[in-house]
């Protein structure tokens, strides 16, 4: 055949495809986001969206059979970050209402207390540098805030100093930050139920939602089960729930969170490797701590999958992404539009991700931080 023939042409490589967000939306009947936790963490529903590749329909089950859909010597990796009490209601001096989203609190250089928070501000008019804040609680008490000025990102955020240590200060005048699609206001039950069972770090302003679903008996039937567990810390910020503004997923700018990753942690992703078990990450933030490790490590030339150690991370994952750390994903159902329904597409694909959602609205599966969840595998 000759050189010139058309058979033997080079053919020129498909463009990838320019995603937008529009690729990542879909209708949700209002009535299907939740208001309240199911009445036992682990018995909320389970999506088993089965094997990677498959097309079957997939299963109803309920949460605490997550054992039974895991082998022995697959890896759970939780986030073991803390919600604090983020929220805080009071005044300017001039007497207007300030509603205040603590965004991070800002670790102090000589590591004594942390004096210093970044916050969401909301008010008829915004404070400026120099001026002071009064946050109150239901008991009467209040404390004073001195406005430094405004940070962060594009400089959304402001930064106050607290009179004393502001973790102890958040407990004692701070309200549970509720995601915005939950409509009460925060009570005592969701101070414990929007809070997992094993978490330690405070720091978080959101909760890493799939891991609610566990309680001391199902972590007690994994341990019996032979699954391994293993944890990393990711601060959860309020950009979690920020919607994506830009058109073009390329144009958007994701936000900025802490994280760490143990050096027992890289250890227990290898031994379970090298057993060949699974790496199970449980929600969102947890693969996103273990990807951004694995970035890492990518990115310094090494040979190991991620590496150990605290950064801050902005990985933005979409269709396209290569995964290096994460077999298999337990997740609650997502916003559309969002970064994390982005996420769950690019990890097991979009097609199949449609399918699963309309299964679960059909079904009428409860969406959103108090709903109920899926357990996928990657494509």
């Amino acid at each position: 055949m000759s050189p010139s023939s058309p058979s033997s042409a080079a053919t020129t490589p498909a463009a990838p495809r320019q995603w937008t967000v529009a690729d990542f939306d879909f209708e949700l009947p209002p009535d299907l986001i939740a208001q309240a936790p199911a009445a036992e963490r682990s018995a909320s529903r389970l999506l088993d969206a089965g094997p990677a590749g498959g097309d079957a329909a997939p299963v109803d089950r309920i949460f605490r059979e997550l054992p039974h859909l895991l082998e022995p010597g697959d890896l759970l990796v939780f986030n073991d970050t803390q919600v604090i009490r983020a929220r805080l209601y009071g005044a300017k001096d001039s007497g207007g209402a300030v509603e205040a989203l603590v965004e991070r609190v800002l670790a102090a250089a000589d590591g004594a207390h942390s004096l210093e928070v970044w916050a969401h501000l909301r008010a008829s008019k915004s404070p400026r540098a120099g001026q002071a804040v009064q946050f109150r609680n239901d008991a009467g008490e209040s404390f004073r805030a001195e406005v430094l000025g405004r940070c962060g990102p594009e400089n959304g955020l402001f930064h106050l100093r607290f009179p004393g240590d502001a973790f102890s200060l958040l407990e004692r005048f701070g309200h549970v930050p509720l995601p915005p699609y939950i409509t009460h206001a925060d009570t005592a039950e969701d101070a414990r139920r929007y809070q997992t069972v094993f978490a330690r770090h405070p720091g978080a302003v959101a909760a890493p939602t799939a891991a609610l679903h566990f309680d001391e008996a199902l972590l007690a039937a994994l341990d019996a089960r032979g699954v391994q567990r293993a944890a990393v810390t990711l601060h959860v910020g309020a950009g979690t729930f920020q919607p994506v503004r830009a058109e073009r997923l390329e144009d958007h700018r994701m936000h900025s969170e802490w994280f760490e990753v143990p050096q027992a942690t890289v250890d227990a992703i290898h031994a379970t490797r090298a057993a060949g078990g699974r790496i199970v990450a449980v929600g969102t933030t947890s693969l996103r701590a273990l990807e951004s490790a694995g970035r890492a490590a990518a990115q310094a030339g090494s040979d190991d999958p991620l590496l150990a150690g605290a950064r801050e991370t902005d990985i933005f994952i979409t269709p396209g992404f290569e995964f290096r750390v994460v077999d298999r994903l337990v997740t609650n159902f997502h916003l559309p539009r969002s970064t994390l329904m982005m996420l769950v597409s690019a990890f097991a694909g979009c097609e199949r991700i449609r399918q699963l959602y309309d299964h679960a609205i059909a079904q009428r599966y409860r969406f959103f931080s108090y709903g109920d969840a899926m357990l996928l595998s990657r494509r």
